[in-house]
C-alpha cells in the first residue's frame, strides 16, 4: 500500500497517475475535496481507499505494517494565504507527526517542500541541508516560512538526534514553478502557463508584469519552470532508490522569462503573440521575485540522470494533449 497526501491536489493527482502506471495497485490518496471539481483530479484512478485528513493519523497506526511508503505532498500551498496558525498546523505539525510515525513503523518518507523557501534568492538556491545554511534563508510568506520551518526541523533532529529515529528513507523536494495537467482547481495559484492559455484563448493577449526592477526587462523575469511529469519521474526514481534520502531542489536548472513561457503559448496554440504588461500590485511588488534557479546538482550526484524536459516541449504537451482537448485531465 502507497499512502499519498494532497493525492487529488495538482502534484499529488499525477503522482498517484504515476504510479498507476508504473504498476502500483494498492494506492490510497489522503485529500479533502471539497465542492468543486478537484475530485476530477483522481476520477480515473483506481484506489484502494480514500481518506480526509482528520482521519490520517489513526489510518496510518492502523495500517502501518501495509504501507510501504508515505508520500506527504498536502499542504496549504497558498502563498497569499494570512491565518499563520491554520499553515503552521497543516504544513509544519502534521509533517512533524508523519515523520515521528514513519520512523516508528520503519516507512520511507518522501515530503513535498518548496523553492518558496529561499526567498527572494538572496542566498542563492543551493539545497544544502546543513543547519547552518538554512538558517540564512529568508522565505518572504507564510507558505514558504512553514516549508522551511519542517526543513529545519529534519535538520535538526538529524544533527542532534532529538526526538525519534529517521525514517529509513527521507527526500525533501523543493518544487519549483511546477505546471502541467490537473491544476484547474487552483484558482488564483494556477501556473502561468494555464493563466496566459486561459488569456490568448479567449481572444486577448497574454498578460505579464511588468518589471520594476532596472535590471530586468519587461517578461524578462525568469523562474525554473518544471513540467509535472518530471517532478512524478523524480518521487518514482526516489521509491526504486531506497537508499537515497535527503533534501533536494526539484526544477530543470534552467531559469527561463516569462516572456519566452508566453511565447511558447502562443507557438503551442498556434496564436499570433501578443503580450501585454500590467503593474505588478502594490501588495506583492516589494516582495516579488525576478530570478529563480535550481542547483540540481546534489540530485545528479546522488544517481539521477534523466533529462527534464525543455519549457518549449512541456508546453507543447500540455496545450496539445491536455489543455485543447476535451479532456484536460491525466
Amino acid at each position: 500500500m502507497i499512502l499519498v497526501t494532497g493525492g487529488a491536489g495538482f502534484i499529488g493527482s499525477n503522482l498517484v497517475a504515476g504510479l498507476e502506471a508504473a504498476g502500483a495497485d494498492n494506492i490510497v490518496v489522503c485529500d479533502q475535496l471539497g465542492t468543486d471539481d478537484k475530485w476530477r483530479n483522481i476520477a480515473k484512478r483506481d484506489l484502494a481507499d480514500l481518506i480526509v485528513p482528520d482521519k490520517l493519523l489513526p489510518y496510518l497506526d492502523s495500517n502501518a505494517n501495509r504501507i510501504e511508503a508515505v508520500f506527504h505532498l498536502g499542504a496549504i500551498s497558498a502563498t497569499t494565504e494570512t491565518d499563520a496558525d491554520r499553515i503552521v498546523a497543516n504544513n509544519f505539525r502534521l509533517s512533524c507527526d508523519l515523520w515521528t510515525r514513519c520512523a516508528k513503523y520503519q516507512t520511507p518518507f518522501i515530503y513535498a517542500s518548496s523553492a518558496a523557501t529561499y526567498g527572494d534568492g538572496e542566498m542563492g538556491f543551493s539545497d544544502n541541508a546543513d543547519r547552518q545554511h538554512l538558517s540564512t534563508l529568508k522565505p518572504l510568506n507564510a507558505y514558504g516560512w512553514s516549508k522551511h520551518l519542517f526543513d529545519r526541523w529534519v535538520a535538526r533532529n538529524l544533527e542532534t538526534g532529538a526526538g525519534d529515529q529517521a525514517p529509513p528513507q527521507w527526500a525533501g523536494l523543493k518544487f519549483f514553478n511546477v505546471y502541467g495537467p490537473n491544476e484547474y482547481h487552483k484558482d488564483g495559484q494556477i501556473s502561468v502557463a494555464l493563466k496566459n492559455y486561459r488569456e490568448v484563448t479567449a481572444g486577448g493577449p497574454a498578460v505579464l508584469f511588468r518589471s520594476h526592477n532596472p535590471d530586468y526587462e519587461d517578461g524578462g523575469q525568469s523562474r525554473d519552470f518544471v513540467w509535472v511529469g518530471d517532478c512524478v519521474d523524480v518521487m518514482l526514481w526516489l521509491k526504486d532508490n531506497p537508499a537515497v534520502s535527503g533534501l533536494f531542489n526539484l526544477g530543470t536548472g534552467k531559469a527561463r522569462s516569462f516572456a519566452d513561457l508566453a511565447k511558447a503559448i502562443f507557438n503551442a496554440a498556434g496564436i499570433t503573440p501578443e503580450i501585454q504588461f500590467v503593474d505588478t500590485p502594490l501588495a506583492i511588488r516589494d516582495k516579488y521575485q525576478y530570478f529563480t534557479e535550481a542547483q540540481m546538482d546534489r540530485l545528479r550526484q546522488v544517481g539521477y540522470s534523466a533529462p527534464f524536459t525543455s519549457l518549449e516541449k512541456g508546453v507543447s504537451q500540455y496545450v496539445r494533449n491536455y489543455l485543447a482537448t476535451e479532456d484536460p485531465y491525466i
